[in-house]
């Protein structure tokens, strides 16, 4: 298959985690999503998520796993990252490298805690140790717009909180369509997401995080703010930091060299 492109699942307690898997390499590379799992899972999507990761093909199998399917009304961030850790040993992977991208991040965080043995080195994105002001700010809002199944205004929003104004100037041209882009049939996943979100924090804990660690993060990100990359670098001892100074929580979409400083670091 193109580039080796896989969809799979495995089973978790009751029910399923699906995953997209690509690449070819000895070596094992988790991405974690956001969000934006809450609204759409990764199943059946491996030939479109694989293109932004040929990078790592070669030397790495690169899997992006989504949360489990049937999610219970309260299931916290450390849970997800019980799963992911079962999820991983289920399929016979006793070590990778981990990527975290904002709610993925926060995941990412308990699973190199509690999980350590099956983390090599880890990467956090534009991610938070904890709900701090400024998350609690942008996902209460969000959740109301969920509540009012006003998915063009969330998906505006969630826009214009994430990237930057020279991106918006050609996005914002989908804006009258936009409501009806990935609009799931219930907000359910979705809130049960945001719900983990709001209680989370691990910041006390980040110092038992002893793997190769870096935090990227975005100066202008409005969604996280910027201060969070900088607090879990803090609290993770040898960890490094890397700011993007022009991009906000998007970076990792935005930045043409963020793959590459992420494939620098894992294989340094």
């Amino acid at each position: 298959m193109f580039w080796n492109a896989k969809n799979g699942t495995v089973p978790i307690g009751n029910t399923e985690m699906s995953y997209a898997s690509f690449g070819s390499g000895n070596k094992v590379l988790i991405l974690l999503p956001g969000l934006s799992d809450g609204l759409a899972t990764v199943d059946g999507k491996a030939l479109m998520l694989a293109a932004p990761y040929r990078l790592f093909f070669k030397d790495y199998t690169v899997f992006m796993f989504s949360r489990k399917n049937e999610l219970p009304d309260s299931y916290s961030i450390r849970e997800m990252a019980d799963d992911q850790a079962e999820a991983m040993r289920k399929l016979g992977i006793e070590k990778a490298s981990v990527l975290g991208v904002s709610e993925g991040g926060m995941i990412a965080q308990y699973l190199a805690i509690d999980h350590a043995d099956l983390v090599e080195r880890l990467v956090i994105a534009v991610s938070a140790p904890n709900a701090n002001d400024t998350v609690h700010s942008v996902v209460e809002s969000w959740i109301e717009l969920a509540k009012q199944d006003n998915h063009k205004r969330l998906m505006i929003d969630t826009a214009e909180k994430s990237y930057s104004e020279a991106y918006l100037k050609k996005y914002r041209k989908i804006y009258p369509v936009i409501g009806w882009i990935g609009k799931p049939k219930n907000y359910h996943r979705f809130l049960v997401n945001t719900n983990a979100i709001l209680n989370f924090d691990c910041f006390d804990e980040l110092n038992k995080i002893i793997c190769p660690t870096l935090i990227i993060g975005g100066e202008a990100d409005q969604i996280v703010g910027s201060d969070a990359s900088y607090k879990i670098h803090q609290q993770i001892k040898g960890s490094e930091l890397y700011m993007y100074e022009k991009f906000g929580h998007a970076a990792y979409e935005e930045a043409d060299d963020f793959n590459k400083r992420v494939f620098d670091f894992l294989v340094r």
